[in-house]
């Protein structure tokens, strides 16, 4: 479903995916990863690999790579590993800082909807700066489902007393095309991060975005 009809520049809400849209952790995430994987005496897995298998939440990310009878124990040493590993390798994407700080300046209401754990998610963005910017943060373990169940968005608009057509969902995943279709709102897909363009155009956003700059300069058009 789309809502259409507002400009860019109308949009009252901007919902953000944080992994891969406003944030680089993919590194600190294969770190982690094969720390783990290590401690098993497996072997480790290439970056590239990392990156197809983010996005549906740590539990879920661990299955693809241990098998069930180590899930809970390797996720453990994961989650121990991971923030160090997050503190020391995460990084902004490009122009992400300058494009909140340009939404926040225009009076727009800032949100993350991330299926990544809360207390990581926090960890992240307050180590990278971007707090100050953040209205809202909601994860996926706070609600019990992950995206792209719409649950996320809708209790984002309730918290902002926002329509749907005022707000508008930017992610790098299929799954937040969907997320944002669920819910009823439109969606920016940026090819930052780990859906690939034929993917996300099969996904049918409402836009497709080469970097986050695209994305300032389109709301300063409309």
């Amino acid at each position: 479903m789309k809502t259409g009809g507002k400009k860019l520049s109308d949009k009252k809400l901007f919902i953000f995916d944080l992994d891969g849209t406003l944030v680089d952790s993919y590194l600190a995430i294969q770190k982690s990863l094969n720390r783990t994987r290590k401690e098993f005496g497996f072997k480790e897995i290439g970056l590239k690999q990392v990156k197809k298998a983010v996005g549906k939440g740590d539990k879920k990310f661990i299955q693809e790579f241990f098998p069930p009878h180590l899930e809970d124990k390797s996720l453990k040493i994961y989650r121990k590993y991971h923030k160090g590993d997050l503190l020391k390798y995460s990084k902004t994407m490009p122009y992400a800082r300058r494009l909140l700080r340009f939404l926040k300046i225009r009076n727009k209401k800032i949100a993350i909807a991330s299926n990544r754990p809360t207390r990581f998610t926090h960890l992240i963005i307050k180590k990278l700066n971007i707090k100050k910017y953040v209205n809202y943060v909601l994860c996926a373990d706070r609600i019990g489902e992950l995206k792209p169940d719409p649950e996320i968005v809708f209790q984002i608009l309730q918290k902002f007393n926002c329509q749907p057509q005022f707000a508008v969902f930017v992610g790098d995943m299929i799954i937040d095309v969907q997320t944002a279709k669920n819910a009823g709102i439109d969606s920016i897909a940026v090819t930052t991060g780990s859906s690939g363009l034929k993917d996300l155009k099969n996904a049918s956003p409402t836009y497709i975005l080469k970097n986050l700059k695209q994305l300032k300069d389109m709301i300063t058009c409309h």
